[in-house]
């Protein structure tokens, strides 16, 4: 019997260890790459002086720098510069404009699926299948059967129930990240917001979605959109719901795609 007793504790440990030894591969405290392969990193950090805190995402070709808010619990940013070796960095301010690193790692991307980067819950796209507005997704979407039907009923749903919120655009921080539930509740935003949420209904739906940010032809000064890639025609669409739902509230015509080489992005996600 104790010989038995000795046998299940002994498996027991073993387990345990095996799943905390699982977890310490992928995660080093500041840092989680479990989701790596599909395409986004994780990074938190504590400052005991409450400071301003970046991380960077950086490989041989770009890098792409973000406030980082996560303190207790990881944010998750997108590897769109492809496969790879990236550097990821976590800076803390020291004075005005002045920052010092104070965490960073090396890791090698093996993505699996480029498109997985795009379907991905990252921090400018934060969704999970909780939200009220991801419930709306799933609902309009139901009895649908492509990527492009689906896409059009979530489309018209977004530009028919959000309105341009014009105040909001005058006193925002550079600090801002969208948050998707609040952005529903008050069927306000600026163009961030509808981009932003177009991309999580879209991603919800498994089609991958892109946040652009830019400048466009119909569009006076910096703005975002949306590219979305439709799998049954092997395509990529711009989508400016911002533009339209503004035309829409105009009563002026307008159609859902739009003429790529109208925009001219910067920076995706």
């Amino acid at each position: 019997m104790k010989k038995l007793r000795f046998m299940v504790l002994l498996i027991a440990f073993f387990m345990l260890f095996s799943v905390c030894s699982y977890a310490s591969i992928f995660q080093f405290n500041n840092f989680d790459n479990s989701k790596s392969e599909h395409g986004s990193v994780g990074a938190k950090y504590t400052s005991k002086e409450q400071k301003r805190v970046k991380t960077r995402i950086q490989n041989s070709i770009d890098k792409y720098d973000y406030d980082l808010f996560g303190r207790d619990n990881f944010e998750y940013f997108p590897l769109q510069l492809g496969e790879g070796d990236y550097k990821v960095s976590i800076f803390e301010n020291v004075s005005a404009n002045r920052y010092r690193q104070v965490k960073a790692q090396s890791i090698k991307a093996k993505i699996k699926d480029i498109l997985d980067v795009f379907k991905a819950s990252i921090q400018t796209v934060n969704w999970n299948s909780d939200m009220e507005i991801i419930n709306k997704a799933e609902e309009l979407t139901k009895d649908l059967k492509t990527d492009k039907e689906k896409v059009v009923a979530i489309y018209n749903f977004v530009v028919n129930t959000f309105s341009y919120d014009y105040d909001k655009i005058k006193n925002i921080d550079t600090t801002y990240v969208p948050d998707i539930d609040k952005v529903y509740q008050s069927k306000e935003g600026i163009c961030y917001d509808y981009s932003a949420v177009l991309a999580a209904m879209l991603r919800s739906q498994n089609i991958p979605t892109k946040l652009k940010k830019g400048y466009s032809d119909l569009v006076n000064g910096y703005h975002a959109w949306n590219e979305v890639y439709l799998s049954d025609e092997n395509r990529w669409i711009v989508i400016d719901s911002t533009y339209d739902s503004v035309l829409k509230k105009s009563s002026k015509k307008f159609t859902m795609e739009k003429d790529s080489q109208k925009y001219k992005a910067s920076r995706e996600y």
